[in-house]
């Protein structure tokens, strides 16, 4: 197979609610960009991959995120395929080993509890009832919940969904921020970062001030927890300029930066394949 061939996946139509063009559109420009750059770009849905790990093409770049395709892109991985993200970090974006893996690495997040959704909730305060393994793929998988009660109403909705844990995040007043980026820094310093961030529109912002470059350092930081190259997710800034990490995903749509950031992406691939095949 041509060392430049690669595959691109795109996302489950289940986990891209409201987003399926925005989602599809991001790839297929990262796929076009890669083509003029010399690559032989095939796009496929997830259930084109096939179920063989035999004869994998040497890179994929992938939004795709259930465990079952995720463990045999993994198989492929360990037969010496550069893929990105890798798939470790996809599944490490599952929300019960994201809130983890961000303690340990002592990200700035909001105090968080696993329970069984089957469990009560004792003397809660406001706080976000999230489902404790994907990200949210329709209404009620994140909710807020003003007390126990609410809260207690939440996991009982999600119980009766199958849903069997759940994670409790506290409420942190502030400016819901929206980020975007790409790249490691700690990769390499010839492998170029990008990141983009603006406030979530469906907010009252209270303008707090806070330092960018700090933002930007807080996130790369988060990602790298993550093991995760493309990237998006949400911070709080609060009163003060505190600013915390609430979420991180595998390659968003990137929709106010779509051509810029399929560039930048096409760009980072290229640094990623092409290294990875001459060492």
């Amino acid at each position: 197979m041509n060392e430049r061939t690669c595959w691109g996946i795109y996302r489950e139509r289940a986990h891209s609610p409201g987003r399926e063009f925005d989602d599809a559109e991001i790839l297929r420009l990262t796929g076009k960009q890669l083509d003029a750059r010399g690559f032989h770009v095939s796009l496929k849905t997830p259930d084109e991959i096939p179920v063989s790990v035999s004869g994998p093409p040497p890179a994929m770049f992938m939004m795709c995120e259930q465990t079952g395709v995720l463990e045999r892109l993994r198989g492929w991985e360990q037969q010496g395929a550069c893929i990105v993200n890798r798939p470790l970090s996809v599944l490490n974006t599952y929300r019960e080993r994201m809130v983890l893996l961000l303690q340990q690495a002592r990200v700035a997040s909001p105090v968080s509890r696993i329970i069984p959704t089957s469990s009560g909730v004792t003397g809660a305060s406001a706080v976000w009832v999230k489902r404790g393994d994907v990200h949210s793929t329709q209404e009620g998988d994140v909710s807020f919940a003003a007390d126990g009660n609410e809260a207690e109403r939440a996991l009982r909705r999600l119980a009766l969904r199958g849903i069997q844990s759940a994670v409790l995040q506290d409420h942190i007043p502030g400016d819901l921020i929206k980020f975007y980026g790409i790249g490691r820094p700690n990769l390499s310093p010839q492998v170029r970062t990008w990141f983009r961030w603006f406030y979530h529109k469906d907010q009252q912002v209270m303008g707090y001030s806070f330092d960018p470059e700090k933002l930007a350092g807080l996130v790369y930081h988060a990602a790298a927890a993550l093991g995760l190259e493309i990237y998006g997710g949400d911070a709080i800034v609060s009163d003060g300029g505190a600013t915390t990490v609430i979420d991180l995903n595998a390659w968003p749509s990137f929709a106010l930066y779509r051509e810029e950031a399929a560039g930048q992406i096409a760009a980072y691939l290229t640094e990623r394949f092409v290294g990875e095949q001459s060492t």
